[in-house]
């Protein structure tokens, strides 16, 4: 990297270590460090929202999806449209209608509410221990855009370098200071694919006859996958916009509930078609790159010789010239740190709140709250860093999150929010039940019946157990609908 792209990589990332440190003396209590003070707007909260669900994992993992699978890879982000506008139409109302939480900080206060305090304990360990490998794969995600980029840079140093920026741009800044920055760091990303990434990548690599004299035809048809595929990304990203805590956390941030919808309906049309196409069409110029020996300078020969996930970052530069490339790179960084730290809170969020919260009271409007907040975000943000250490796929890690968590805990909060014989006993043996099996079929068994993925037979686990235990076991009091 030139030395003026290096520059203006330093600057940028220095710039948002400084906009953490500003809002360090301003956050005055776990209002403005977890929910962004509840007066946010939805144009902020929707570039928030799909900057944290998209983001930098996802950009670099559409990247992936887009070299092996082509442009039918969009099809992962098109459940995220789902996804939110179910969230919008069936969730938001539930949530921001209902005065009970209007002082929430969590997700599983829901629980809480609905249930028990030991029903939302379980879901705060199950929600931090999920978020935790979220932050791992966004760090890991930087790391391998960084060593694609900087060619003298190992994995792990790389590693260290992204992991201490976003933990400690995280501990400082909060919530409020995360939505803020992600409206930029969103705005900067899009504009940098748009008229730059993508025009670029697409004329280097030869145009459409480059394309098809590279690739696969079947890499340029939407009908490039299987029904399992579309099953699995179906059952595993779509229930997360109903049990993601940093969803939850956003809610509470708005407004009221028709700046909650707008932003909702705004995230779902930037995830597709806009992310996903820009992501999966850069995935396959960097692939028509390799095979035409575009990256033999960096040790990658040809196709088989690249990683899916750091053919962007070599194709981006490759191509990119002298300043361009620092703004282009600082953008993705950016988008890394947008998802990173959110994550981060969630995981803060569930343990200080859910988990710690559960046998301590606390009072969330104190200094003493506010510091020790900050130390348990340091704490699990070195955690996620020794994590990522062990993964080598940014995208796998990111689902086996989402599988963990919607396995336990989506069938539970449909329960609370719209089956009045819902009761505690069935929701954690739910969680308890979803999880494990998703957990043990990934472990243990390489192929399932139909191809399918062990998220489906998680669910489904959980469903039965929860249904099930609830009608042996009814809660004393009570209706779960209000």
């Amino acid at each position: 990297m030139h030395w003026i792209d290096l520059t203006i990589f330093i600057c940028y990332m220095l710039g948002m270590l400084g906009f953490g440190f500003f809002f360090l003396s301003r956050n005055e209590g776990a209002d403005d460090y977890y929910v962004g003070g509840r007066n946010m707007n939805s144009l902020h909260i929707g570039l928030s929202v799909v900057a944290t669900d998209v983001g930098g994992g996802f950009s670099i993992g559409l990247g992936g999806l887009g070299f092996v699978m082509g442009i039918s890879g969009s099809w992962m982000l098109f459940t995220g449209l789902v996804g939110a506008w179910l969230a919008a139409v069936f969730l938001i109302p539930k949530v921001k209608g209902n005065p009970v939480f209007d002082k929430a900080f969590t997700f599983p206060e829901i629980f809480k509410h609905y249930f028990t305090p030991e029903v939302a304990l379980v879901a705060g360990i199950i929600s931090a221990i999920g978020y935790a490998g979220f932050t791992s794969s966004q760090i890991l995600a930087g790391a391998k855009l960084a060593t694609g980029t900087f060619a003298d840079l190992d994995l792990q140093t790389a590693l260290i370098i992204m992991g201490s920026v976003a933990v400690l741009y995280t501990v400082m800044g909060g919530l409020k200071a995360v939505i803020y920055t992600d409206t930029v760091q969103w705005t900067i990303l899009m504009l940098g694919l748009i008229f730059i990434g993508v025009p670029l990548s697409y004329t280097a690599v030869g145009g459409w006859e480059g394309i098809t004299q590279n690739v696969d035809p079947a890499l340029l048809s939407m009908g490039n996958l299987t029904w399992q595929r579309v099953v699995y990304w179906g059952a595993t990203i779509i229930p997360i916009w109903f049990v993601g805590m940093t969803l939850y956390q956003r809610i509470y941030a708005c407004n009221d509930e028709k700046t909650a919808k707008r932003a909702w309906y705004l995230a779902g049309v930037f995830e597709w078609p806009i992310m996903a196409f820009m992501g999966v069409s850069l995935g396959l110029f960097a692939k028509v790159g390799a095979a035409q020996g575009m990256f033999e300078y960096l040790g990658a020969a040809d196709v088989s010789d690249t990683d899916p996930e750091t053919g962007l970052p070599m194709l981006l530069r490759t191509i990119l010239p002298v300043g361009l490339m620092g703004i282009m790179m600082s953008a993705y960084f950016s988008a890394i740190l947008s998802t990173a730290d959110s994550c981060l809170m969630a995981a803060s969020g569930n343990t200080v709140s859910d988990i710690i919260g559960y046998f301590k009271e606390v009072d969330h409007d104190s200094d003493t709250f506010l510091r020790f907040s900050q130390i348990t975000t340091l704490v699990i943000g070195t955690l996620a860093l020794l994590i990522a250490t062990t993964m080598t796929n940014v995208l796998d890690l990111m689902l086996y999150s989402y599988a963990f968590m919607v396995s336990g805990l989506f069938v539970p909060v449909l329960g609370a929010l719209y089956w009045e014989k819902s009761s505690s006993i069935g929701a954690i043996g739910a969680m308890i039940m979803g999880g494990t099996t998703t957990l043990l079929l990934e472990l243990l068994i390489e192929e399932l019946p139909a191809g399918l993925d062990a998220n489906v037979f998680g669910i489904t686990v959980s469903a039965i157990v929860f249904i099930s235990l609830s009608l042996l076991f009814p809660d004393n009091e009570s209706s779960n609908i209000s």
